[in-house]
């Protein structure tokens, strides 16, 4: 099953990280959060991924090219250096599109850009390129099978601290509460398509506005309501704390290293 990834935004938030790097590129620990996002989908065994690019797209495609193997795997070096034998191994299985989809391009645009790399898979997954999960995707999608629904996403909790008002027409506070209180869930990136995604995406229009709204309308639109983890990098103090969890050998969202996570 393929997987697009956006990941052509400048990510303006993050900007105090670091101009010359897109977004998808700040690094988690030693590795790109991008190459995090794609090797949780690879755990569950989808390995072909059409990247949508745009901004500073050469830094993306150069690092791929570079890829070394060696950085994020055991191996064993032999012959004074000439012979280097991997023990295990992170893309060599991968098969990558790169794609350029436009510097200013909305997520609609550039899921219509690339339609013509779905070839005639059925069903087709896509996410934002900037969050982590520990989501048993398996499982969404064979939930996601039984349907007739057109697309699925991630529905989570937020994960920041404000609190939701409700307020009257002349100003009277009603009630405020803690956003985790709330019941309010917010879209999480992680989605699952059928092709008929394409029947209510038309030319310039961003993906979660008009096109779900018709989707709605038809009553094929579905969301996952998901407590697990979720984790966005949208600012400095995000990748902060997903640099802490990777450092003290925890990250909740490297299903990879010690399987799947329950719902």
């Amino acid at each position: 099953m393929k997987v697009v990834l956006f990941c052509g935004g400048q990510g303006l938030r993050l900007r105090e990280y670091n101009e010359a790097v897109p977004k998808p590129m700040v690094p988690i620990g030693s590795r790109p959060i991008l190459w995090h996002v794609m090797r949780y989908f690879a755990h569950h065994g989808h390995r072909e991924f059409v990247l949508c690019l745009g901004y500073r797209a050469e830094v993306i495609k150069d690092y791929f090219l570079r890829y070394s193997e060696a950085l994020s795997n055991d191996f064993v070096l032999s012959a004074g250096g000439r012979d280097l034998q991997l023990l295990s191994t992170d893309i060599d299985d991968w098969r990558i599109t790169f794609a350029d989809t436009g510097l200013h391009a909305n997520i609609g645009q550039r899921l219509r850009a690339v339609r013509r790399h779905l070839g005639d898979d059925e069903i087709f997954l896509a996410n934002y390129g900037d969050t982590l999960t520990d989501a048993p995707l398996d499982r969404l999608i064979e939930e996601f099978r039984r349907t007739d629904h057109v697309a699925a996403f991630l529905a989570i909790r937020p994960t920041y601290s404000f609190h939701v008002v409700d307020a009257g027409d002349d100003g009277t506070v009603r009630s405020i509460r803690h956003v985790r209180e709330s019941g309010t869930r917010i879209n999480g990136g992680y989605f699952i398509f059928r092709r008929e995604i394409f029947d209510y995406l038309r030319e310039g229009e961003e993906l979660v506005e008009a096109p779900f709204l018709r989707l709605m309308e038809a009553g094929r639109l579905m969301a996952f309501r998901y407590d697990g983890f979720w984790a966005p990098m949208d600012t400095l103090k995000d990748k902060q704390d997903l640099d802490t969890m990777w450092d003290r050998g925890d990250p909740a969202w490297a299903v990879w290293r010690h399987g799947d996570q329950a719902p």
